[in-house]
């Protein structure tokens, strides 16, 4: 009775959270889109319309293939209220993504559970909240410590955050299969290398290297699930 009484409220809370979620992700759908029109027509400025919609087809179909492969891979992980808040947020590689994962380990539950919807949902609601009083604090703080932000001795700190972040991030991974993890960043490191121009399109590179990826991380799984077999005849 317990169990069945629990799952109706989870029930309820994902139809709830799908029908908030889809109302404010279509309500602020339409004010980034309506923000610009307005700006433009209030200052009388309006741009060239199908040069606007010539151009955003070109940008558009570079992103088309990183947003599908962002919405297949971070919606299992995120769950529907963490997904609808990260998306609608924005910012999910450098701060929600991360977030989610740490507080998911931190935590211990598993991708696709409903313990995972509740964390995941908490998690990036509460770094979004942190997000904006540090960047209300920022605006307030901009003209006090612009010395000290735009000091030679910080810009090297600043242009290695992402990396200091992904790397301190991965590094728990890497560690659970060291073999397919170096494989991968040496094909991928050779790839960049040898062909400099894919280095601007990182997004798309997530489809060959997750593929590569889980190939070998099946490969693996194979062969140690017939050596178990083999251990098990004998």
């Amino acid at each position: 009775m317990e169990n069945r009484t629990a799952r109706e409220y989870y029930e309820n809370y994902l139809k709830t959270t799908h029908r908030l979620g889809r109302i404010l992700t279509a309500s602020v759908l339409i004010l980034l889109l309506a923000a610009p029109y307005v700006i433009g027509i209030y200052l009388k400025a309006m741009p060239n319309i199908p040069a606007v919609l010539k151009a955003f087809l070109g940008v558009g179909i570079v992103y088309l293939v990183s947003g599908i492969v962002e919405y297949l891979i971070y919606v299992p992980m995120l769950g529907a209220g963490g997904s609808y808040l990260a998306f609608i947020t924005g910012n999910l590689i450098n701060m929600k993504i991360p977030c989610a994962i740490n507080a998911r380990d931190i935590v211990g539950v598993k991708s696709g559970t409903p313990e995972n919807e509740i964390i995941a949902t908490l998690s990036i609601a509460t770094s979004s909240l942190v997000t904006i009083i540090v960047l209300a604090l920022g605006v307030l703080l901009m003209i006090p410590l612009q010395p000290v932000l735009q000091s030679p001795a910080l810009q090297p700190a600043f242009e290695n955050v992402v990396p200091a972040l992904f790397g301190a991030m991965a590094c728990k991974y890497y560690r659970a299969d060291r073999k397919a993890a170096l494989i991968v960043l040496t094909v991928m490191t050779l790839l960049f290398v040898f062909v400099p121009s894919l280095i601007g399109s990182t997004s798309m590179m997530v489809i060959p290297s997750g593929a590569l990826a889980i190939g070998l991380s099946y490969l693996s799984f194979r062969k140690k699930q017939k050596t178990s077999e083999g251990g098990n005849e004998a």
